[in-house]
């Protein structure tokens, strides 16, 4: 090989090239989730099918999207994460294209088994890359990574909205499926597997493990299960917001209200959309670098406790429509980051070696809380969504105090054994 195609080789597999495909790879399965919810009222009125039907799909897709996870996560570990995410690819595509030609809920729920598939393989093996090429800033690169799928489909939640309007919800699954599928297809082929740089190290003011755990050995800790129900609590109120915003919307009577933020004129729904997921985008990083620097518990009291508020901020003043907007982006704000604190949390605890494995096996959690879709429905068939919103606030400000005085010492107590009990096998 001539030294310049050694150059080229060794960067396409420097670990920053790496961490930009996988952010791409996110941000193509990102429509997957957070468009969905301009899907349900033109199928509704198409089909005829009701809310709490169509949005059983959607809890569908992230169950299977989440509760598979550890099982590719054990292929990355195994095979690499090309494979995984070819794989990935295809049924990104061929979920899409099957919702575009459904005509049952059962051919809508085959269609998120196909499409949840896809997601999780692209999502594991992305988040795992990250947390093993950067094991001295977990917080940032996993932050990176799931910004990719938080923000992703803000940019294209316009295009989506507008060729709904002008063709039709079925001919928009079929196009972008397609475009999204072929795309993730090609990245994928550029992925290798992650070599940490030599002499990386972990962060001085994140407590951390040198012992590598396996997800069995993990599942059998107290302090995993914690970590599992705090994800619980904090991701329900952001997935029923995720899933939810276009009905509260309509209820509240002004969904394609024209609405003007910062120059821009849009359809309400449209316009919270593009915001909310730029912020859902945003917080990834943003909490995952700020985590990095003053602790995971430290950050994840304050943020969790930030849902929690406006939640019952949404419950107070979203009859307001630019109230709406602003406490659905700050919703967003103060959830999407369980998608870098987590993970990075989890490897911090259970070590780098099945890291892949280890953070799929914890975002099931995220399946377990889009159970809780359909019943939010069913909460609000009144037409108030009070109660939903102070059950989900209640249960994130829990998970915020719970951080600080149950999950940190027992972090501390958990790493801290493990090193004595290392020392002593040496």
């Amino acid at each position: 090989m001539t030294p310049a195609g050694s150059f080229v080789r060794l960067r396409l597999q420097g670990r920053w090239f790496q961490l930009v495909i996988g952010v791409i790879c996110m941000a193509l399965v990102a429509n997957l989730q957070y468009a969905w919810t301009l899907f349900v009222v033109p199928m509704e009125t198409k089909n005829h099918w009701s809310g709490a039907g169509i949005q059983t799909a959607f809890s569908i897709f992230i169950v299977v999207e989440t509760w598979l996870v550890p099982i590719e996560g054990w292929l990355v570990d195994r095979f690499g994460p090309r494979p995984v995410v070819l794989g990935g690819a295809i049924c990104v595509a061929l979920g899409w294209v099957i919702d575009s030609y459904a005509s049952s809920l059962s051919e809508l729920y085959a269609a998120a088994i196909v499409a949840g598939v896809g997601a999780g393989c692209v999502y594991g093996t992305c988040v795992g890359n990250a947390l093993k090429w950067f094991p001295d800033k977990r917080g940032l690169a996993a932050g990176l990574t799931a910004a990719g799928f938080g923000a992703g489909a803000a940019l294209t939640v316009i295009p989506i909205a507008n060729m709904i309007q002008s063709a039709g919800y079925a001919h928009t699954f079929l196009f972008f499926g397609m475009v999204q599928g072929i795309l993730i297809l090609l990245l994928g082929l550029l992925l290798v597997r992650p070599k940490p740089p030599a002499g990386a190290v972990a962060i001085k003011r994140v407590v951390s493990s040198k012992v590598d755990y396996t997800p069995g050995q993990m599942i059998k800790a107290p302090v995993f299960w914690v970590l599992y129900l705090m994800f619980v609590f904090v991701a329900a109120g952001g997935i029923i917001a995720t899933a939810q915003l276009g009905p509260i919307a309509k209820e509240y009577g002004f969904a394609k209200l024209p609405i003007s933020v910062m120059g821009f004129t849009l359809p309400l729904l449209t316009m919270a959309l593009s915001i909310d997921n730029l912020f859902n985008g945003l917080t990834r990083p943003l909490c995952g670098f700020i985590s990095d620097k003053i602790g995971r518990e430290n950050t994840m009291f304050l943020i969790f406790v930030g849902e929690g508020l406006a939640l019952l901020g949404m419950r107070e003043f979203g009859h307001d429509p630019y109230a709406f907007i602003c406490f659905a982006a700050l919703i967003f704000l103060c959830w999407g980051e369980i998608f870098s604190i987590f993970p990075a949390t989890c490897a911090d605890t259970f070590g780098s070696k099945y890291a892949a494995a280890n953070a799929g096996t914890l975002y099931t959690a995220k399946g377990t809380a889009s159970l809780l879709v359909p019943l939010a429905s069913v909460l609000s068939a009144g037409g108030s969504w009070d109660t939903v919103f102070i059950a989900a606030a209640a249960v994130a400000i829990i998970a915020g105090v719970s951080a600080k005085l149950v999950l940190a010492p027992m972090r501390e107590r958990w790493i801290a054994n493990a090193v004595s009990e290392s020392g002593l096998a040496a």
